[in-house]
């Protein structure tokens, strides 16, 4: 039996959500159709637009459905730039490709937020930059993940947030990893765009939504039909909608009960540093979502972990599924500084709402036999170098 520890890279999809986008597929209807089936469509559509709405703590009318959250992520940094009229993009050092890639794209000139050692973007240099460059730079857009895909760590958006706004500036959110996982109030944060996708708390893979505040700037990503008020084109995934609503009710009454996957996380990083001294677990210090734990161990490249392990039929990742394959270290290791032998040694390992106890004992007896074949040309490392 294997036991699937990459979770943050997608989850399974909750019963409850199978179960409901069942029974929307055995309909018919365009939910764009003006007759009784289309109409039906519609009222599922817009039910999930409700349900959404109260998770978020958003208004109905500003949720957005997307096939994702890459297009999500696009479409809010695309209406900022064609139609807010920024002129600078702030992105942090951990960002997702979704935002870092569009970033590079836009032509307009890129400022990287750096992190500190615990992974966590501190708010004093956001303000200094905000104030040495004000009036010389024009309108700035924020791009930041409300938490990291790769270590968990919590970043303070809604202080952000506000120092962007008091600038003048608008805010996009990747809610993506965080959403289903901890507590996300979208009024609270008071940002102008938050996107969400379904597949990371139980829904499809496939749709997702962007929240864009009533005053967010808005222009279309590309053409089509009128959906969503003109905001979107393209025909609406109702039974994924309905999926994404479904799985998202479920996750957000059940975060109580995500939160004690803390304890496994913990045991497990315990019991990995009683054989390893030498790893360095990522963000420890700092707020982290709950089933998240990423950690390094100079020496032992990432890519050899996740295959020995894999081979052993335990599941876990060397950072985002997103960028696989890459033979750089980890986008974390390098934002923190890490020495390159730490950095190529990183992986991610992530819990889901399935999981069980069994789960974390699997992966410290499966990691820690891999770590006693694995021929390391040191096991020990001076301690002023453990993390």
């Amino acid at each position: 039996m294997r036991t699937y520890l990459d979770h943050n890279a997608t989850t399974q999809v909750r019963p409850n959500a199978v179960a409901a986008m069942t029974e929307v597929m055995a309909r018919v209807g365009n939910p764009s159709s003006v007759h009784a089936d289309g109409q039906g469509a519609l009222a599922r559509v817009e039910l999930a637009r409700r349900v959404v709405g109260k998770a978020l703590r958003a208004r109905p009318e500003d949720i957005i459905f997307t096939s994702g959250g890459t297009e999500a992520l696009n479409l809010a940094l695309h209406a900022a730039i064609s139609a807010g009229g920024v002129d600078r993009i702030i992105v942090t050092a951990l960002e997702h490709e979704a935002v870092a890639a569009t970033a590079r794209a836009s032509g307009l000139p890129v400022e990287t937020w750096p992190v500190n050692a615990d992974g966590v973007v501190e708010i004093s240099w956001l303000a200094d930059r905000l104030a040495s460059c004000s009036g010389d730079y024009g309108r700035p857009v924020l791009a930041m993940m409300l938490a990291s895909n790769e270590t968990g760590t919590i970043q303070p958006v809604q202080e952000a947030a506000t120092l962007v706004r008091d600038a003048g500036g608008l805010t996009v959110v990747d809610a993506i990893q965080a959403v289903g996982k901890i507590d996300v109030d979208f009024a609270g944060l008071g940002c102008d765009y938050l996107a969400v996708s379904a597949h990371k708390f139980g829904g499809p893979q496939g749709v997702g939504a962007l929240l864009a505040a009533c005053n967010a700037p808005m222009a279309r990503h590309h053409h089509g039909g009128g959906q969503e008020k003109g905001r979107r084109a393209g025909t609406l995934n109702v039974a994924g909608i309905v999926g994404l609503a479904t799985a998202l009710e479920e996750a957000v009454s059940s975060l109580d009960d995500f939160a004690s996957l803390a304890i496994q996380r913990d045991k497990m990083a315990v019991a990995i540093r009683a054989v390893a001294p030498q790893m360095i677990e990522i963000g420890a210090r700092a707020s982290r979502l709950p089933n998240t734990l990423g950690m390094s161990l100079p020496g032992w490249p990432g890519a050899t972990q996740v295959m020995a392990l894999d081979l052993d039929g335990v599941a876990i990742s060397a950072g985002s599924a997103c960028s696989s394959g890459s033979s750089k270290g980890s986008k974390v290791g390098t934002a923190l500084g890490l020495p390159e032998d730490a950095s190529q040694g990183f992986v991610r390992v992530s819990l889901g709402w399935n999981s069980k106890p069994d789960d974390a004992d699997a992966f410290i007896k499966a990691w820690t036999a891999a770590y006693a074949r694995a021929a390391l040309p040191s096991k020990q490392m001076p301690e002023e170098a453990v993390g």
